[in-house]
């Protein structure tokens, strides 16, 4: 089994969520997409797998998401997988990877659904 986390270690969903994984035998390859952000075509990867739309993945509580007036309805894909990758904070997290599925760990026990 080939288990991906995007992660933030200060985020204690995330490390629920990581602890999940652990407590299960699983050692998942551990992405903190804050030092290293995905990259256009691994986003829209992710957001494939999980079946949203970017801003359904954004976190709209976070300055950035202001500041960059995101909630701008005439803001496309595009443009918006663009600001997550400029600003990963954006980022909805904790989201974990298993064998073609996606799920974002809110509540961590999400997770287990694609175990």
């Amino acid at each position: 089994m080939s288990v991906e986390i995007y992660h933030n270690p200060r985020c204690s969903k995330s490390r629920q969520a990581l602890q999940l994984l652990q407590d299960r035998g699983i050692a998942p390859k551990v992405v903190e997409y804050l030092k290293t952000p995905p990259d256009k075509a691994t986003l829209t990867h992710i957001l494939d797998l999980l079946g949203l739309e970017p801003r359904d993945l954004m976190r709209k509580k976070e300055k950035e998401y202001q500041a960059h007036r995101l909630d701008d309805p005439a803001l496309g894909r595009e443009q918006l997988i663009e600001a997550m990758i400029a600003h990963p904070k954006l980022i909805e997290r904790p989201i974990v990877i298993n064998n073609g599925k996606a799920m974002i760990g809110r509540p961590p026990e999400k997770v287990a659904e694609i175990l």
